[in-house]
């Protein structure tokens, strides 16, 4: 059963969504709240698999809400889905920067919204093609920023990483690198570890900020 927690301060989004959700028998909405401060009690109170958070409210926002979850230990099990009314860049980067595992827009088809609940609840980075775009190309007008850490991935590790910020599925790398998708699976794992990242969004942000991959103009377009 996947447990979801929805931060938003409109009540009419919330009940939309809670009634999306629990129309679903893998799916079960273990709380609500109206803001950031409130979503984090929330989650520290029902350590929920997904939280689905507004990014924009009064108080704390949602990015801060994103940020101190992330950096709680006893939260690591708990993957932030960012929701706006719109595909902001800097909303993007900062999201994804604070630790959110996904974004996504609250005009999402119902059908996208529930699979991608459970794609975030795999731990898979979720991300919209048109948002993945737009980070791209905020990638592409700065200088990649060193990280020591790449130093210490395998070169297999290194061939992983770059193709989870490709946008790969494990199954899509385990045919890519002519692996099972067990071993797929850990070498992402163990490169997740080496740099320190949360999840698969944040071994995106790292292959790109870096310079491990390079923005192709195929996936700017």
């Amino acid at each position: 059963m996947i447990r979801v927690l929805l931060v938003d301060d409109q009540p009419l989004i919330r009940s939309g969504f809670r009634a999306l959700l629990e129309a679903e028998d893998d799916i079960e909405v273990v709380a609500e709240a109206a803001n950031g401060a409130e979503g984090l009690d929330q989650a520290r109170r029902h350590l929920p698999d997904i939280a689905l958070i507004d990014v924009q409210m009064p108080g704390m926002d949602g990015i801060e809400a994103t940020r101190q979850i992330a950096a709680d230990p006893a939260l690591t099990c708990t993957h932030v889905v960012i929701l706006t009314n719109y595909g902001l860049d800097e909303y993007v980067f900062h999201a994804l920067k604070a630790g959110a595992a996904g974004f996504l827009v609250k005009d999402v088809q119902p059908e996208d919204f529930l699979h991608a609940v459970r794609v975030a609840a795999r731990g898979d980075a979720l991300l919209a093609p048109s948002i993945t775009r737009r980070l791209i190309d905020r990638y592409v007008s700065q200088p990649p920023h060193r990280n020591q850490s790449l130093a210490h991935l395998t070169n297999r590790e290194r061939e992983a990483v770059t193709l989870v910020a490709r946008g790969l599925s494990n199954d899509e790398i385990a045919a890519g690198m002519v692996i099972s998708p067990l071993t797929a699976k850990t070498h992402v794992n163990r490169a997740m570890m080496k740099l320190h990242a949360r999840d698969r969004a944040q071994l995106v942000v790292i292959a790109y900020e870096s310079g491990l991959v390079v923005p192709q103009a195929s996936e700017r377009g």
